[in-house]
């Protein structure tokens, strides 16, 4: 397996990465960690005539918190996410989805923007991302733009970006008082796709009724159930969860493949997203003692 020949470019800081995607347009592709653009080229599945490594561009390296937002850099590892005690303090949902991915060595290479840009529908990152608001910072030489996770990908494999632009920077609000996560996905084996996968956030009141809720599946691109508001100023009670569940599964988008069937990957995220909503709400509940 060798992937079609190209050209490379090592930009050293985020404005000479720029530049050069500008100047390359539709031809060129940015490299992150490669953990999903190299396999692909190898199989001549992606013929990128150009490729803009931005490993050499340390400013889109960092996790640091501003304004107690969580803020990421597109280049940041997702092992070094994992492993951040400013990540587990406030936003352990992240830790959570990022323990999933793969195996501890595609972990060390794979970084939070090459995921999310790259909207693999099996991927963890961008279902954790619109469970939790986060909102993305796309820059190209023309200026900045702010996106909402949720409307940043369209399609499969397919997002906003446009040709020269580069997602550079991840920002997660700070998570409401009394708020619980959870994350669950199903897999053939452990580091596997996932056949399935849910996320939930849950917020409560001090009546102890449903606050907030946000439920999100896997699929051609990651769903963010309407069903859950269904449950906003309700006591949490299992049935309730059960008939979210069941209607918030019917809606996703999926398809039978050489893996899995349709209705399969129904049945399993319907399952997941009862034990998501009932595990999000006993961690917010827990929070009250």
């Amino acid at each position: 397996m060798k992937p079609a020949s190209f050209e490379y470019h090592a930009p050293t800081s985020l404005a000479d990465a720029l530049r050069r995607l500008a100047e390359l347009g539709e031809t060129g592709r940015p490299l992150a960690g490669g953990q999903s653009l190299v396999p692909m080229m190898n199989f001549r599945l992606a013929r990128p005539a150009h490729l803009v490594d931005l490993n050499g561009v340390p400013e889109l390296n960092f996790i640091r918190v501003d304004n107690g937002e969580l803020c990421l850099g597109a280049m940041t590892r997702q092992r070094a996410a994992e492993r951040s005690g400013l990540v587990g303090k406030g936003w352990s949902l992240l830790q959570e989805g990022l323990r999933h991915i793969g195996h501890v060595q595609i972990r060390n290479r794979g970084t939070i923007g090459g995921s999310l840009a790259h909207a693999y529908p099996a991927a963890e990152l961008p279902i954790v991302m619109i469970a939790l608001n986060a909102t993305f910072v796309l820059r190209s030489q023309s200026g900045s733009r702010t996106v909402a996770a949720r409307d940043f990908f369209i399609d499969f494999m397919t997002t906003v970006l446009e040709p020269g632009e580069l997602l550079i920077e991840v920002r997660v609000p700070p998570q409401p008082d009394y708020a619980g996560a959870a994350f669950e996905e199903i897999s053939r084996r452990y580091g596997d796709f996932a056949l399935a996968a849910a996320a939930a956030t849950v917020t409560l009141r001090r009546d102890g009724t449903i606050g907030g809720c946000n439920l999100v599946f896997s699929g051609t691109t990651p769903h963010l159930s309407a069903h859950a508001s269904k449950l906003i100023g309700q006591k949490p009670d299992s049935g309730v969860f059960h008939d979210v569940a069941r209607a918030a599964a019917a809606d996703l988008d999926v398809e039978d493949d050489i893996h899995a069937s349709a209705q399969y990957r129904r049945d399993v995220s319907e399952v997941l997203a009862r034990r998501v909503l009932e595990t999000s709400t006993n961690r917010a509940a827990a929070l009250f003692s």
